[in-house]
């Protein structure tokens, strides 16, 4: 099933979600290991944290999106640990951090990494962040510009008012995100997909990957695992149900002062060089080539490259 692209990355805000095919895989979810990488945990805001780290350097956080973990940096950990202290970051309610009932507006999970980033020693870092976690990395800026020295956001901008005016029903050949709709239900979506969040992932890939096959057979599994349980569904839900609070908040929210990085997918670039002034004093925008929505993944050469250059 071919979908419209350019209509799924202009809307900029995350992953599509809806049934497809594949092998689901039942039971917890054990951490993938990556060489030169430590795991660690830590409670912090009420909550429980399990973040990576590896490498020297400036502190450099990495916070991932769904329905992914902090293995969606994988393949670019290892070059940016040359450079940096890279601290990979499962936020609330992902992957092997806690999922409580609550705190998903993404004031909150900010305020979860500026405790973080403090517990480990750090009065000011460099933060990148994906989807979800570029949302989470844009309020980090915004609520604690004394502690980010600069931002990164890959494809992703802070939820705002145009959320409200996406159609349910799109005219012939377009697209519309019903997934925001549908992540508002309770409990349907933890019905409908627990044990089968695989056949979700092969959909997603699918249709806004352009090289669907760099998302390979262990890292599928590795995020069905991770987002298989009910617990998993509600709290990845929960992101989505926080955005009227994060629209709130974000009209509060005065220009970043940190300077900031946006790589944009091919199709989400000209949403980013329209969007970025208007909210950051000091930025730039590059496009990668050649990706869709999951940039880390299709082109991570081009994204450890560009993510050292703008932090060095």
């Amino acid at each position: 099933m071919e979908l419209n692209r350019r209509s799924v990355f202009a809307l900029g805000a995350g992953a599509a979600l809806a049934a497809g095919t594949g092998t689901a895989h039942a039971g917890p979810a054990p951490e993938p290991n990556l060489a030169g990488f430590q795991h660690n945990y830590t409670q912090v805001n009420g909550v429980r944290l399990h973040y990576v780290t590896g490498g020297r350097g400036e502190p450099l956080v990495l916070l991932p999106g769904w329905p992914e973990t902090w293995w969606t940096f994988h393949k670019i950990m290892p070059a940016l640990a040359t450079k940096f202290r890279v601290i990979a970051v499962d936020l609330r309610g992902q992957g092997s951090s806690e999922k409580p009932q609550g705190g998903f507006d993404k004031r909150t999970m900010a305020t979860d990494v500026r405790e973080l980033v403090r517990r480990l020693g750090y009065g000011k870092v460099n933060v990148v962040g994906h989807d979800i976690g570029a949302m989470t990395a844009f309020s980090f800026a915004a609520n604690f510009p004394e502690a980010t020295a600069k931002a990164a956001f890959l494809d992703v901008l802070h939820p705002d008012e145009s959320f409200y005016q996406l159609p349910l029903l799109p005219p012939p050949g377009g697209f519309t995100p019903w997934w925001f709709a549908f992540n508002q239900v309770r409990q349907l979506p933890e019905q409908l997909l627990a044990v089968r969040f695989r056949h979700l992932l092969d959909w997603l890939f699918a249709n806004t990957a352009f090289t669907p096959a760099a998302i390979d057979e262990r890292t599928r599994q590795i995020y069905a695992r991770a987002y298989n349980s009910p617990e998993a569904i509600r709290a990845g839900n929960g992101w989505y149900q926080a955005f009227h609070q994060d629209i709130a908040d974000g009209k509060t929210y005065a220009k970043l002062t940190p300077p900031v990085l946006g790589l944009a997918s091919v199709l989400s670039y000209d949403q980013f060089t329209g969007a970025l002034p208007t909210v950051a004093n000091q930025y730039e925008v590059v496009r990668v080539d050649g990706s869709g929505h999951w940039l880390t993944e299709e082109q991570p050469d081009v994204v450890a490259r560009e993510i050292t250059r703008f932090f060095s």
